[in-house]
């Protein structure tokens, strides 16, 4: 391997995604001597559509929705080129949230297909993940967990019980056909419903798995 891996974790609130980076975040810097770089779905590099991404995500309509698809578009390049790929060669890049929760966010609400959002959203972009990591659990638990959490903003639009639902079957089929969301990466599924430690274990085994442990081993 020439350079170490894009990591994306992906999952409904309160599936334990931040828990995850944290503990595969240690675990590089523990067994491997490196410190990942954490990001994050939307960065906000490009300030040209800063605006844009808060309005879309924050108060989607049908008037704004290709507006926010094309700042997204030019956030994750922004991200990709001025953070991701320099950061790879030298050291692991763990992000929380990518892509597919922005195909899950334009099906629910906007009745766009998976395929036609990532279509616009990867049309510049080069930068693929080398595993795209999905922590399923149920809607119940997710939002039982998150409602948990203190200091987290909820929306009242996004943060109930049917939405979510419709969320994670969007994960679920998009997990279920990899061949057509090639631009994910490799996809594994992970039980979140395990212990912290079982999920932390079931996510460093996919890494090594799928080779991409082998940089760090030298």
């Amino acid at each position: 391997m020439g350079q170490y891996p894009f990591i994306v974790v992906e999952g409904l609130d309160g599936t334990g995604k931040t828990t995850l980076r944290k503990g595969l975040f240690r675990l590089f810097e523990g067994l491997h001597g490196v410190t990942p770089l954490a990001a994050l779905t939307t960065n906000f590099l490009d300030a040209t559509v800063a605006g844009d991404l808060v309005e879309g995500k924050y108060q989607p309509t049908d008037d704004n929705q290709r507006r926010y698809l094309a700042a997204l578009a030019a956030d994750k390049q922004a991200t990709a080129s001025r953070l991701i790929a320099p950061s790879l060669p030298a050291r692991p890049v763990i992000a929380d949230r990518w892509l597919l929760s922005e195909l899950a966010f334009f099906a629910v609400k906007h009745d766009r297909t998976p395929k036609e959002t990532l279509a616009v959203l990867t049309e510049s972009l080069r930068v693929v993940p080398d595993l795209t990591l999905v922590l399923d659990i149920t809607p119940e638990t997710a939002m039982g967990r998150a409602a948990a959490r203190s200091g987290d903003a909820t929306r009242a639009d996004w943060d109930v019980l049917d939405i979510q639902a419709r969320v994670r079957e969007v994960y679920q089929a998009v997990a279920e056909e990899p061949g057509a969301f090639a631009a994910l990466g490799p996809v594994v599924r992970i039980n979140a419903a395990q212990d912290r430690a079982a999920v932390l274990h079931t996510a460093w085994q996919a890494l090594d798995q799928h080779g991409l442990l082998r940089h760090s081993d030298g």
